[in-house]
C-alpha cells in the first residue's frame, strides 16, 4: 500500500508542479475544485495506477488535506474517489496545524495559511465580511470565530468557506442594546457584573468597540452526542463562560466570574482552568449545566498565560506560559513603579519560560514535568494541542508553537507578536515565518484544516 502510495504521490507532484503552485481554487471548498484540462492528464499517465475507486479512497485516507485537494483535481477517477471518501465520512487523517494570518501585500478577504507540513504558503478568499475588518477571537477543530464591525460573531471554516453566524451579541448577558429613534441598535452598553456583584459603572461603547472590551477567547467543540453537531463556548467579559448550540437564539450562561483562562471538551463536560489553576467540570448534556470542581486553587493569581489540553495517553496537562513585557524603554519586571500602561501604544512581548504540569486527579494536585518527551504543544488564543510527535514527523518533540494569548491582544493591535517555535529544555526560540510576512492585526493564529461541513447552523 505504502509504494502505491509513493507512486500516487509522484503523479500529483508532476501534475502540479506543471500547473499553478497555488491551491487557491481548491483551497476555497470542495466544490471549486477544477478539473485539469486534457493535456494535463496526459502528463500524469505514465504514473498513474489503473486503481479501483476503494483502493484509491484507501490511499487518500493517508494524505493531509493538501495532497487530498491535489488528488482530487488530478482526473475524474481520482475526483470520483475523493468525493466519496468526504461523502460517506470516510476521511479522519489527523491534520498538522497551520499558521493563519493577513498580509498587506494581499486583498482584505485573503487570509495565509502556512503550512507547516509542507514549509509553503496558500493564499484563500474567505466569504464576507472581510477577515482584515474582522476580530479572531478563538481557533478550534478547523474553524475560525470571529467578530465583525458590529461586535458580532461568525464562525468560519478558512478551507469550506462555510461561514455560520452566532447568537447575537445582546443575548450575553452583560450586554444591552442602546438604540436610535428609527429603533436600531447604535451602541452597546457593557455592565460590569457577576451575578450580584457590581465591580464597576457600565460603559457605554460604540458597535466596533464591544468586542475590544467584551471577548477573550472562544472554542467550537464537535457535540459527540449529535453528529455532525457543536458546541460554541465563550470566555468573556469579566472571564466567565457562556455557550450555544445550534439553534440557540441567545447565549447561555454558564458559571458567574471566575477568571476563566482555557477549556477543554470530553465526552459531554467542559472542563475549564482558571488563572488560579481551578479545574472546573461542566456536564453540557444534562439540562441545568452544573459546576463540578475537579480541583482546588493551586497558586495566587499571577500574570502567567494558563492552559488546559489533553495528551495523547489521555493525561490531563496545565501549562504556565511566562512573558516579557516591553515597551518604549523597559516595563518588564525591572522597570520602576507604577508603569502607565494608557501610555503605552506598542509592546513586546516575549515567551521566556514554560512550565509543565500533569494533575494528579486522585491526589488534586499538580505534579511538574520537566519534558515533554515526543509530544508537541501548540498554544495562543486557539484551542491548545497536545499532538503526538511520531503522528506528525515534520513537528518538533518538547518544542511549543507559540502564538499569542487572549488577553492583551486587542489593547496593544499593531505590538510585536510573540509567534515563534519554544524549546521546552533549552526555553530558547526560533522564528516560524518571517514577522515582515504578516500583519499584527488580526493576530495570526493556529487553525488546523478541517474538509467536514455543519450539518445544522445556529439561529441568527
Amino acid at each position: 500500500m505504502m509504494s502505491l502510495r509513493h507512486l500516487f504521490l509522484r503523479a500529483v507532484s508532476k501534475f502540479f508542479l506543471s500547473s499553478s503552485p497555488s491551491l487557491l481554487k481548491a483551497l476555497q471548498g470542495i466544490g471549486h475544485v477544477h478539473q485539469p484540462g486534457p493535456s494535463l492528464k496526459d502528463d500524469v499517465s505514465e504514473y498513474r495506477p489503473e486503481l479501483p475507486v476503494d483502493i484509491l479512497m484507501d490511499i487518500f485516507a493517508l494524505l493531509e488535506i493538501p495532497d487530498l485537494l491535489r488528488a482530487g483535481a488530478v482526473c475524474s477517477t481520482w475526483h470520483a474517489a475523493y468525493t466519496s471518501l468526504l461523502s460517506h465520512g470516510c476521511y479522519h487523517r489527523p491534520q498538522t496545524p497551520c499558521l493563519l494570518y493577513t498580509s498587506e501585500s494581499d486583498a482584505d478577504n485573503v487570509a495565509c495559511l502556512y503550512n507547516l507540513a509542507e514549509d509553503r504558503v496558500y493564499r484563500l478568499t474567505l466569504p464576507e465580511l472581510a477577515i482584515r475588518s474582522r476580530y479572531l477571537i478563538g481557533s478550534s477543530n478547523g474553524w475560525l470565530v470571529t467578530a465583525d464591525e458590529r461586535s458580532e460573531l461568525h464562525m468560519v471554516n478558512p478551507i469550506t468557506g462555510e461561514q455560520i453566524a452566532l447568537p447575537p451579541v445582546t443575548t450575553i448577558e452583560q450586554v444591552k442594546p442602546i438604540l436610535d429613534e428609527a429603533g436600531e441598535i447604535k451602541e452597546y452598553e457593557l455592565s460590569h457584573f457577576s451575578g450580584e456583584e457590581v465591580y464597576r459603572d457600565p460603559t457605554i461603547l460604540a458597535l466596533n468597540e464591544l468586542r475590544d472590551d467584551l471577548y477573550s477567547k472562544a472554542f467550537v467543540f464537535p457535540d459527540e452526542a449529535s453528529s455532525g453537531s457543536y458546541i460554541v463556548v465563550l470566555i468573556h467579559e469579566p472571564y466567565e463562560l457562556s455557550f450555544a448550540r445550534p439553534g440557540d437564539s441567545k447565549w447561555t450562561l454558564l458559571a458567574a466570574r471566575d477568571s476563566y483562562e482555557d477549556c477543554m471538551y470530553v465526552d459531554g463536560v467542559l472542563y475549564a482552568v482558571t488563572g488560579a489553576c481551578r479545574i472546573d467540570a461542566f456536564d453540557l448534556t444534562g439540562p441545568t449545566n452544573l459546576r463540578k470542581v475537579i480541583m482546588e486553587e493551586t497558586k495566587n493569581f499571577i500574570y502567567e498565560h494558563i492552559y488546559i489540553t489533553k495528551t495523547s495517553s489521555g493525561d490531563l496537562l496545565l501549562v504556565w506560559r511566562e512573558q516579557d513585557v516591553k515597551g518604549e524603554g523597559d516595563v518588564g519586571e525591572d522597570a520602576p513603579e507604577p508603569v502607565q500602561w494608557e501610555l503605552i501604544s506598542e509592546i513586546k512581548m516575549e515567551t521566556r519560560k514554560i512550565t509543565l504540569y500533569k494533575v494528579d486527579m486522585e491526589a488534586k494536585e499538580l505534579v511538574e514535568i520537566n519534558s515533554l518527551h515526543d509530544h508537541v504543544l501548540f498554544l495562543g488564543y486557539s484551542q491548545t494541542d497536545c499532538l503526538g510527535a511520531e503522528e506528525y514527523p515534520s513537528l518538533k518533540a518538547n518544542h511549543a508553537y507559540l502564538t499569542d494569548s487572549q488577553r492583551y491582544i486587542a489593547s496593544w493591535k499593531r505590538n510585536c507578536r510573540d509567534i515563534c517555535v519554544f524549546n521546552l529544555e533549552s526555553n530558547s526560540a526560533e522564528e516560524i515565518v518571517p514577522p515582515q510576512c504578516w500583519c499584527s492585526w488580526p493576530a495570526p493564529i493556529w487553525i488546523t484544516p478541517n474538509l467536514t461541513k455543519m450539518s445544522s447552523r445556529l439561529k441568527e
